[in-house]
């Protein structure tokens, strides 16, 4: 039947459409390699759209993060604050008043980051699909990560110029674990390995199950006592649903550590979107689903070395993974944004913070990856050290060394985020006298259980450009190369890891049992933690932290870290980039030495 109620309707659709401005697609980016369209979207799930902005200067931010981060600078350490970062990079009056302008049209108020360089809307798949010009599927990967994405989505033509990026989009970002498999059996010693004739060395250095005691006489942090603990922090990411577990770092501290105990009952727990905390063990069904290991694998490694520096754990939501069947109410998983948005609207963060998680750089689009690293490269400028694990699969897993835009060209496969320039990236070391480049072959233990290829992440990005501080000891590398490899990877690109630590076989507990585990979602915890230590002495002398290393890293602080040349990243059925004298793409310039280190930021060393 023919109402005035459907005239009505009808009479704004059609005014709708008139007065609907021009659009034009924005992006496209390829649905990944192992990864299916299962169906359309249900129309009523909740997406929450994140909308990166144009930043005004962000040049000039990033002018301040390499001046206030090269030692051979006279504003060296001079870090800026919340409020001077965010004054750099807020958006025009002009790209804030067209953006709300938009939404207000399709019936949308949108919310702001500190700097309104992102905002942040709720809405059904429905209007997001009418408010991008799009389709969103369900897209599920070979393991069984389900997303809700589109391969392409528009905007309105005068928008263009004002919006850089919208996710959840293109981005098929699953940011897993940097890690190997947990191991309860007896491990895989590595293949010619010879133990140290270091007598103190050997004594503590066990390769099946390396151990805080090991570490500290490794890296020499024994016996300095931290000074500064009131003032210094560190912290470290969960996604993915990972929750540190309380009791089983409690027994890892007792073995191990026994007066760094108290650290498994004080460490702060802070939810961010939703993200899951907890106190107590796992229960049954968090067990059976074998969540944690990377949770357990960080507080436990950081707690073990940097005792009694306050430690941070967030923990970011977003629903992930999506699964429909299950009624999910919201699909976001995209937790660098939300997570390093959210961190940027605090007052106070930690002087460094660990994150043990990445993906294939070309599994999300250019634009997601530029602006997150933009957002990164803000963290630096107020003084914290963001480390990143480089990955666990050399220069690529077997089997996916192809590119994603439709050519399937053979090449080596960067990561993100160890390819943003504003971040260290940490590779993966083992055996002790001397320390090789972490490599373990695909085996099968006894039991039947097989355990892929481990080899340090290693690569150069195709997004980012090398910065300025790499182009000497890049470019000597790629030279040294003599050709090898020519085709394969982008010799103009950021390239990674900066510096490594042990990376094979840490001692840790999960569920109440002691077992072992590999990755650089190891190495880099560790490496987080000595870096923490030396803003303790620097903190205790009156000195500001490190905040963003690589400046200081490649320009003086190589030389505290002890040089490995032995071995190679292997991947993509290839031996990988080689070691080499200096830095290299495997494990960068090598292993920390801390009172070298303290000594070469003149900090005060006890």
């Amino acid at each position: 039947m023919f109402t005035l109620f459907t005239l009505f309707t009808l009479l704004i659709s059609i005014q709708f459409a008139f007065s609907r401005p021009p659009y034009a697609i924005k992006e496209t980016h390829r649905v990944p390699r192992k990864w299916a369209k299962l169906s359309r979207a249900n129309a009523s799930d909740i997406i929450n759209l994140q909308i990166g902005l144009k930043q005004t200067r962000f040049e000039e931010l990033e002018r301040h993060l390499y001046e206030v981060s090269d030692p051979g600078h006279v504003r060296y350490g001079q870090h800026l604050s919340s409020d001077e970062v965010n004054e750099l990079i807020k958006p025009t009056d002009e790209t804030l008043n067209l953006l709300n302008e938009w939404l207000l049209d399709h019936g949308f108020v949108a919310t702001f980051n500190p700097s309104n360089d992102w905002a942040s809307i709720s809405l059904s798949v429905e209007s997001a699909e009418r408010l991008l010009d799009t389709e969103y599927n369900v897209f599920e990967h070979e393991d069984g990560t389900r997303l809700v994405r589109t391969s392409q989505w528009s905007l309105p033509v005068h928008l263009h110029q004002h919006i850089e990026a919208i996710q959840p989009t293109t981005s098929f970002l699953r940011s897993p674990a940097q890690r190997a498999t947990y191991i309860q059996s007896p491990p895989k010693i590595p293949s010619g390995y010879k133990p140290p004739s270091n007598a103190t060395i050997a004594k503590v250095c066990n390769v099946s199950s390396v151990t805080p005691e090991c570490f500290m006489n490794l890296y020499s942090t024994l016996g300095y006592t931290p000074q500064a603990a009131g003032e210094n922090k560190i912290g470290f990411n969960n996604f993915l649903g990972e929750i540190p577990i309380r009791p089983d770092t409690a027994k890892f501290l007792a073995k191990y550590r026994p007066e760094a105990v108290s650290d498994a009952y004080t460490y702060k727990q802070l939810s961010i979107a939703d993200g899951p905390v907890q106190d107590g063990p796992l229960n049954y069904t968090q067990a059976a689903n074998g969540i944690s290991h990377e949770a357990n694998l960080d507080v436990q490694a950081i707690s073990g070395i940097s005792f009694p520096i306050p430690i941070t754990s967030y923990s970011t939501g977003g629903s992930p993974p999506f699964i429909p069947d299950l009624n999910t109410p919201t699909n976001t998983n995209e937790p660098y944004i939300v997570w390093v948005n959210w961190l940027l609207s605090q007052s106070v963060i930690p002087q460094v913070i660990s994150t043990s998680y990445g993906d294939d750089e070309q599994s999300i689009p250019q634009s997601y990856a530029d602006r997150v690293c933009k957002q990164f490269a803000q963290v630096g400028a107020r003084g914290t050290s963001l480390l990143f694990s480089s990955g666990d699969r050399g220069v690529g897993a077997p089997g996916t060394c192809l590119s994603n835009d439709g050519k399937n060209t053979t090449m080596f496969i960067p990561a993100f985020p160890a390819g943003c320039p504003y971040v260290t990236s940490v590779g993966a070391t083992m055996e002790f006298e001397p320390e090789v480049a972490v490599y373990r072959p695909p085996y099968t233990d006894a039991n039947g259980n097989s355990y892929g290829l481990y080899a340090s992440g290693s690569g150069f990005s195709n997004y980012f450009p090398r910065p300025k501080y790499q182009d000497g000891v890049v470019s000597a590398y790629v030279k040294n190369l003599g050709g090898l490899y020519d085709g394969l990877y982008n010799k103009d690109g950021r390239a990674y890891p900066d510096i490594s630590a042990q990376g094979l076989y840490f001692a840790y507990f999960w569920n109440g049992t002691e077992g072992v585990i590999s990755g650089t979602s190891a190495s880099t915890p560790l490496t987080s933690g000595i870096i923490s230590l030396i803003n303790d002495a620097l903190i205790a002398s009156g000195k500001p932290a490190l905040g963003f290393l690589n400046p200081w890293i490649y320009s003086k602080g190589f030389k505290g870290f002890t040089d490995i040349v032995n071995g190679s990243s292997h991947g993509c059925d290839t031996d990988g980039f080689p070691t080499a004298p200096g830095w290299d793409p495997v494990t960068g310039f090598g292993t920390p030495v801390f009172p070298k280190l303290v000594e070469l930021t003149g900090g005060d060393y006890h």
